[in-house]
């Protein structure tokens, strides 16, 4: 894709898509957003939010990243990006719902079981896959046969969905909010191939196809 076929895309939005929403952003220009969920998922570009979700502008407060991590809460006064929107969506924005929405063939959850070398151009990278160590972990410790690299790296990705969800509530705001039941945390694994998405059961500690009302109260 070239940056004219980007170009002509935004023509093509503007014409045929925009009129459908466009009284929907003046009312959200006007008014603020208002999002009630924030969807954190990875920056994966077969990873299209809006699409696999049918949702419009106002709907979704979006946080992207490299595995859909989500680091634990730091309170110093280092950089923290993806800390800042989850705090920003909480105490802000006041979301009801958090949804950590991991995929399959995720390269950061493969790239865990992988040697990437010490170029310094990835040092970022190699630290930010630091957060993903513990979902490796417990899932080769789950997984008998680890020859079979396709299941241990569909294990990994599911795994690391739920370690994600840990991390969000060593956020204080977060912990909060979701005792008091005023926040919701869902753990979501979209499958590339075919468009489904599963829910993790916390009861059952299992993923289930996701279904209207299911992990929705």
């Amino acid at each position: 894709m070239l940056i004219n076929d980007l170009i002509k895309g935004n023509k093509k939005f503007r014409e045929v898509s925009f009129p459908r929403y466009e009284g929907d952003v003046k009312e959200l220009v006007e008014k603020g957003q208002k999002p009630e969920i924030l969807f954190v998922g990875c920056s994966d570009s077969r990873v299209t939010p809006d699409l696999m979700l049918d949702t419009k502008p106002g709907d979704m407060f979006i946080l992207r990243n490299v595995g859909n991590f989500v680091p634990p809460y730091s309170p110093d006064d280092d950089f923290h990006g993806s800390s800042a929107v989850i705090e920003y969506a909480v105490s802000i924005l006041g979301v009801k719902h958090i949804i950590i929405c991991g995929h399959s063939h995720c390269g950061a959850c493969k790239s865990l079981y992988q040697d990437i070398g010490p170029s310094p151009d990835l040092i970022h990278v190699k630290k930010w896959l630091e957060l993903g160590k513990r979902a490796k972990e417990y899932t080769l410790l789950a997984i008998q046969d680890k020859s079979d690299q396709e299941k241990l790296y569909r294990a990994t990705e599911r795994i690391s969905i739920v370690h994600q969800m840990e991390n969000l509530l060593t956020f204080p705001e977060v912990e909060r909010k979701v005792k008091s039941g005023e926040l919701q945390i869902h753990g979501w694994y979209y499958r590339i191939e075919d468009g489904t998405i599963e829910y993790y059961d916390g009861e059952e500690c299992s993923f289930k196809p996701l279904k209207e009302n299911a992990n929705a109260k």
